[in-house]
């Protein structure tokens, strides 16, 4: 193969169709992406608030204790702290899947990387996440044109 049968082959036919900006993926695919986001964006929500009320009752029962290396969790057993006691565990998986619907989405509709680093925090702080899904689903429906 020579080299100019590469450089033709690559080159774009004068039928392909016009995307909008350099879109790497269809409006359905778009659509898919978002619905994942959108629902991982609220998990993940509700799970780091349950992560908050999680750490003030371990702090209010007296499993905070500090020591000469820091701030160390000591478990308490039995009552709500026990059954509280999966819930860091748990936030830390769904935040994890939130982060891969968020890189996901941001991939398909060419986010910059700082729109894609704040929405990536946004599952990091309290009520947060709810409000940017709430922008991003916004911006994205209004740019695609997706109902």
């Amino acid at each position: 193969m020579k080299d100019h049968d590469v450089t033709e082959t690559a080159k774009p036919s004068d039928d392909a169709p016009e995307t909008k900006g350099s879109v790497t993926a269809s409006n359905r695919q778009i659509r898919s992406a978002l619905l994942r986001y959108r629902i991982f964006a609220w998990v993940t929500g509700v799970w780091l608030l349950l992560l908050v009320a999680e750490m003030v009752v371990v702090a209010l029962s007296g499993g905070w204790t500090w020591w000469q290396t820091g701030l160390t969790v000591v478990p308490a057993e039995g009552g709500i702290v026990g059954v509280m006691k999966p819930v860091p565990f748990v936030h830390g998986w769904i935040y994890f899947i939130y982060l891969i619907c968020t890189v996901d989405l941001s991939i398909k509709v060419r986010w910059s990387l700082p729109k894609l680093v704040l929405t990536a925090i946004a599952g990091t702080i309290p009520f947060l996440s709810f409000w940017f899904e709430h922008i991003r689903t916004r911006e994205v429906k209004e740019e695609f044109g997706i109902e």
